[in-house]
C-alpha cells in the first residue's frame, strides 16, 4: 500500500504541472499529425519527370512507347508540343526535366519493318544520378516495345501462314492487336514482387487499397513519436527523485516505516503508470483518428507497449538516480533518447514490422 500511496504522490505532482501535461500528450499528438503529412506526400507522383516529344504524329507505336513510360514506377513522362522544341534541352539543364525524349517522325512505319530498328532520342545531363536513371528507365521502355513489336512479327507471320490475311489492312489491325496484348503482359506480368514501405506495417491490406499510403505514413510516425515522448516524457519523472534529494524528502522517507525497496518500487511505478497512459492516448489517438490498424492485432500491441514502457521507466529510474540537478536529468534523458533514434528505433521499427508484416 504505501508503494502504491508514494506512486499516486509522484503522478499527483505531474499532474498538478499543466506544462507537463501538454508535453507528454499534447505534444505527441501535434507532431504525430505534423509528421504524418509532412512524410505522407499524399497523392504527388514523386517519380522523375521526362520530357516526351512526339513528332511522329501520334502513332500507334509511339503512343505505345509513351504508355510504357507511363507505366514506370520511376519516371513520369510529360507529353511535349513542337513548340517546346526549341526548349528542350533548357528545361532539362535546369532540371525542370529529368530528361527528355525525342520520338522521330516516321518511327512508327521504321519499327514495323522485319528487321526495323528505330531509335528515339534521348536529351539528358550525364553528371546527372537522376538523368542516367531516367535514361536506364527509358531504355527499358524502348526494349520492351521492341521485344512487343518482334512477338507481333513472329505472331503475324504464324497466322499467315496458316490462315492468312484479307488484305493488308487486315494484317496491319492484327499487327496492332498484337503489339498491344504484348504491352499489356509487360505491364500485367504473371509473376510479380511488391515492397510496402516499413510505416505500412500497421495497415490491414483492405486498407492499403483504400489511401493506406496515409494511414501508412502515420503508422511509421505514430509508432516513432510513441517511442521518442516516452523517453522525453521521463524528464518530469526523473526530476521528481531530484527534487526529493535536494529537499531532503528522501532522507525523510527513510526515516518512516517505507522501506528503500518500496520508496525505489513506487517511483517506479509512477513511471510505469504515466508511460502506458501516454501510450494508450496516443494508441487510441492513432487508431481512431489516423486510420491506424493497432488493433489488428491487440495482443502484439500490448505486449510491445509493457516492454517499451518498462524499457523507458527503468532507463528514468536510473537518469533520476544518477542525476544530481535538473539540468543532467534533462541531458541524461535527452542522451538516452538521441541513442534510440539512432540505433534502437530501428529494433523497434522492425518488431513492429514483423507482428503487423
Amino acid at each position: 500500500m504505501r508503494v502504491i500511496d508514494l506512486a499516486l504522490k509522484d503522478l499527483s505532482q505531474l499532474v498538478r504541472d499543466w506544462k507537463s501535461a501538454l508535453f507528454l500528450v499534447a505534444m505527441p499528438v501535434v507532431f504525430t499529425v505534423m509528421f504524418s503529412f509532412l512524410f505522407g506526400g499524399g497523392e504527388e507522383d514523386m517519380r522523375l519527370p521526362v520530357g516526351v516529344l512526339d513528332q511522329d504524329g501520334g502513332s500507334v507505336l509511339s503512343v505505345s512507347l509513351t504508355e510504357l513510360m507511363q507505366g514506370s514506377g520511376v519516371i513520369r513522362p510529360q507529353l511535349l508540343e513542337e513548340d517546346d522544341a526549341g526548349g528542350i534541352e533548357r528545361m532539362v539543364r535546369n532540371e525542370d526535366l529529368a530528361a527528355a525524349v525525342l520520338i522521330p517522325a516516321g518511327y512508327d512505319e521504321h519499327l514495323r519493318l522485319p528487321a526495323g530498328d528505330a531509335r528515339v532520342r534521348v536529351i539528358l545531363d550525364e553528371s546527372s544520378t537522376a538523368a542516367l536513371t531516367a535514361q536506364n528507365e527509358i531504355q527499358a521502355a524502348v526494349a520492351r516495345l521492341a521485344g512487343a513489336v518482334q512477338a507481333a512479327h513472329l505472331s503475324a507471320e504464324a497466322f499467315e501462314g496458316q490462315a492468312g490475311f484479307a488484305d493488308e489492312a487486315a494484317k496491319r489491325q492484327f499487327f496492332d492487336e498484337a503489339v498491344a496484348q504484348a504491352i499489356t503482359a509487360w505491364q500485367d506480368p504473371p509473376v510479380t514482387v511488391t515492397t510496402t514501405q516499413s510505416g505500412a506495417m500497421a495497415v490491414a491490406p483492405e486498407e492499403e487499397e483504400e489511401g493506406g499510403s496515409e494511414a501508412g505514413n502515420a503508422g511509421h510516425s505514430s509508432a516513432g513519436i510513441m517511442v521518442q515522448f516516452a523517453i522525453a516524457g521521463l524528464i518530469g519523472a526523473a526530476e521528481i527523485l531530484v527534487l526529493e534529494r535536494k529537499t531532503k524528502t528522501l532522507q525523510r522517507l527513510l526515516t518512516t516505516a517505507i522501506s528503500r525497496v518500496e520508496i525505489i518500487m513506487g517511483h517506479f511505478l509512477a513511471m510505469l503508470v504515466m508511460i502506458l497512459v501516454q501510450l494508450m492516448i496516443l494508441i487510441a489517438f492513432g487508431q481512431l483518428v489516423l486510420g491506424v490498424n493497432y488493433l489488428r492485432e491487440p495482443l502484439a500491441v500490448l505486449v510491445v507497449m509493457l516492454a517499451l514502457a518498462l524499457w523507458a521507466a527503468s532507463l528514468g529510474l536510473l537518469i533520476g538516480t544518477l542525476a544530481k540537478n535538473e539540468e543532467q536529468a534533462i541531458s541524461n534523458a535527452e542522451a538516452g533518447e538521441k541513442s534510440l533514434s539512432d540505433q534502437d528505433l530501428q529494433d523497434i521499427d522492425s518488431a513492429y514490422q514483423k507482428i503487423f508484416g
